[in-house]
């Protein structure tokens, strides 16, 4: 009994014999032990600023009201706020107003409870405009964005394509090409990175007979083609040998356990020019409508894509807009807080570039970086966006905390990691009708907006319909601030006659009694 009682001051002094005798650390050699609680709280810092210190309206990347929001969507809680709001409205700069109007000419069909279904499609074909052989209508304005198997867990990706089945909504695969986990009854858009994966050959080329053997296999719906992203724009990646599973090689067509990597620059093409000749290469031989996924740096290349295509009829079917705030991939600080414009100041100049031109009606604009919020989603659609693709946003759904562990493999709770102790927390079944939850209550909210505005499509929404607040007596419409001319934002005349007429073929419910008077 007396030794069990010496046990944890032998302990004690083994430590402090360690700390002081060691050259590495100054504060443990100075303050031998109680150092170490200096870095004990610098490593679970997060979690206590994120359940303790932080305020509800504080937090990044996202504020512990907006994981609310997305966590009672999911599992169908209530996600309503009591007693007004908690931000400063009148004293944040940016601060975005949607406007309501008293005499609307539309009343969307919603129903005003949370989770119930809100069939909400794209105002646009997507390849329509360029007579694409499998050109279609997206089911969803909300979809999953760009989440590679390998960045995430298969359980991760398997909740998704669950979800996205449920949901009526697409998935996009990420660069690491379609997994098993893809194949879960959920249509794709098949992203094409630098690294060609699912469709190289064992030189690492791209070979586009393993592309159309893949596509014929598989629910994919349309192809994109990676340029950048928000998380590292212009940046290639590495995905270490000790990840690169048996499942991942064979999905991504690389050898197991030697490094992935991911070039920085395309090898099939080298100029905008080349692009556009490899985007009508790759939509003669699938029928399927391509895009192009980037962030926005320099505009040189958007506006000679422009240029191009408003002269040479060659063009993309949508373009995707990925903000620099960020995503889930892993990168250097640098990158993720100052490369790359932030999506509303990239996506309003991309815009602005096909609008000079005349060519904004016949592009499908995609929009992502924090739009799986509603407020941040009407702003999208009011600059111009007809889908937005959400990432973070579906990841709390299914169970991320936020713990910022994704570069680290050790995410708690199975989502950003190949641990398969990990992983195994994570419940596909479950977590896909969470996801499915979160992306119908986030279409019923963008509905219910477009009740509050008048109009039947978050697409007709306006720039006018919104206002930025900069003081408590400055606020300024959004086609103001980002300089756009009347009319730009909006889908097409005929577009918005077409979308109108689908909104308003659904049974009614969200209306008002019929007036007293016959």
């Amino acid at each position: 009994m007396r030794w069990s009682r010496l046990l944890p001051v032998a302990a004690a002094a083994g430590v402090a014999a360690h700390d002081l005798l060691q050259r590495r650390h100054a504060l443990l050699r100075n303050f031998p032990v109680l150092g170490h609680a200096r870095y004990l709280i610098e490593a679970i810092g997060p979690e206590l600023r994120q359940y303790i210190v932080a305020a509800n309206d504080e937090e990044r990347p996202f504020s512990r009201d907006q994981r609310r929001w997305v966590y009672s969507s999911a599992k169908l809680e209530n996600n309503y706020f009591g007693f007004g709001t908690d931000n400063d409205v009148e004293h944040t700069p940016g601060y975005v107003i949607i406007k309501h109007r008293t005499f609307g000419r539309a009343v969307p069909t919603t129903h005003p409870h949370a989770g119930e279904e809100s069939w909400l499609p794209c105002a646009k074909v997507m390849g329509a405009a360029r007579g694409r052989r499998h050109a279609f209508r997206p089911n969803s304005v909300v979809n999953v964005s760009g989440m590679s198997f390998g960045s995430l867990s298969g359980n991760a990706v398997e909740a998704l394509n669950r979800g996205a089945a449920l949901a009526g909504c697409l998935q996009n695969t990420g660069e690491g090409s379609i997994s098993p986990y893809h194949r879960k009854g959920g249509e794709l858009v098949w992203q094409i990175g630098t690294g060609y994966f699912g469709c190289r050959d064992d030189h690492g080329r791209f070979d586009l007979a393993r592309l159309k053997d893949a596509v014929a296999a598989a629910p994919v719906r349309a192809l994109e083609v990676k340029l950048s992203q928000g998380a590292k724009p212009g940046l290639g990646g590495v995905l270490p040998g000790a990840k690169v599973s048996a499942e991942i090689a064979t999905t991504r067509g690389v050898r197991q356990g030697r490094d992935c990597i991911s070039p920085s620059r395309h090898a099939e093409f080298d100029s905008t020019d080349a692009l556009l000749d490899w985007v009508e290469m790759l939509a003669d031989e699938t029928g399927l409508p391509v895009g192009i996924k980037s962030a926005v740096g320099d505009l040189d290349f958007w506006a000679q894509l422009a240029d191009l295509m408003a002269t040479t009829g060659r063009g993309v079917d949508f373009v995707s807009v990925d903000g620099g705030e960020g995503g889930t991939g892993a990168s250097p600080l640098v990158f993720t807080d100052s490369v790359a414009l932030p999506f509303r100041l990239g996506f309003s100049r991309v815009y602005r570039q096909f609008a000079q031109r005349g060519l904004h009606e016949r592009v499908v604009f995609a929009g992502a970086g924090k739009l799986g919020l509603p407020d941040n989603a009407v702003v999208a659609f009011a600059l111009g966006a007809d889908v937005v693709n959400v990432g973070r946003e579906a990841m709390l759904a299914i169970g991320c905390v936020q713990a910022q562990k994704c570069h680290t493999d050790t995410c708690p709770t199975g989502v950003a990691t190949q641990n398969r102790w990990l992983a195994h927390g994570l419940d596909p079944a479950l977590k896909s009708v969470r996801a499915a939850n979160y992306v119908t209550t986030l279409r019923r909210d963008l509905l219910k907006v477009s009740e509050t505005v008048g109009v039947e499509h978050p697409a007709l929404v306006t720039a006018d319909d919104v206002e930025i607040l900069t003081g408590q007596t400055v606020g300024t419409p959004l086609r103001e601030v980002y300089d756009y001319d009347p009319g730009w934002g909006l889908p097409s005349e005929a577009h918005r006659r077409e979308i109108a007429a689908l909104m308003a073929g659904t049974a009614p419910q969200g209306g008002s009694a019929p007036p007293s008077r016959g």
